[in-house]
């Protein structure tokens, strides 16, 4: 018998509703933690669970700002930015960064966080991330109540602690989170190898 499945219709739900119907869906997301700093120089940092690689060659990452953020007018006017990796170490300062913070307010000194010099941009990296992706500014493409922000990556900063023998940095080491739904976060999971199956003869 087959089992029947409950529909959920976008155009009969409140945008709020189905924002959790999506978010507890597409699991689990990987967590860009935004740093920025404005033309003023305060330091900006909040996290964005709508984060993958746009593109490998040239290198080019994206997240996904729903609504027009600190973060965005930061990027839109400097036009650089860096994606610190979240770890589950580190969970309650990037669940603590979500706070809607003045403009004016140092981010990283309110979580409790170092920042320090990147290697290519003006915005700080968070000392205590294994990882960061440093940023320039390729296009922002505007999507309904969204912004898509898209990096060409200028450099990829690791921690030689979570490098693996083969020089990759090793998932276990790395011990990123993730978002789930409602108010559920991801730690770092069990992993299984698989090759991939080689190309038809």
């Amino acid at each position: 018998m087959e089992a029947v499945r409950r529909v959920f219709d976008p155009t009969e739900s409140s945008p709020g509703r189905f924002y959790g119907l999506l978010t507890a869906t597409v699991v689990p997301r990987p967590i860009a933690w935004v740093s920025t700093e404005s033309e003023d120089g305060v330091f900006n940092l909040a996290p964005y669970s709508f984060f993958t690689v746009a593109s490998t060659n040239p290198p080019v990452v994206q997240f996904t700002s729903v609504g027009r953020k600190d973060s965005l007018r930061n990027i839109e006017q400097t036009g650089e930015f860096v994606i610190n990796i979240a770890t589950v170490r580190l969970m309650d300062q990037v669940n603590a960064s979500s706070a809607p913070f003045s403009h004016d307010v140092d981010e990283f000194a309110e979580v409790g966080l170092h920042a320090e010099p990147s290697e290519r941009v003006r915005p700080p990296r968070v000392a205590e991330a294994p990882a960061s992706i440093e940023c320039r500014l390729r296009r922002v493409i505007e999507v309904g109540d969204s912004f898509v922000v898209m990096g060409d990556v200028l450099a990829l900063t690791v921690d030689p602690e979570v490098l693996a023998e083969d020089g990759m940095p090793d998932f276990a080491a790395l011990g990123a989170a993730s978002r789930l739904g409602r108010t559920e976060w991801g730690l770092t999971p069990r992993v299984r190898k698989l090759e991939r199956p080689g190309s038809p003869v």
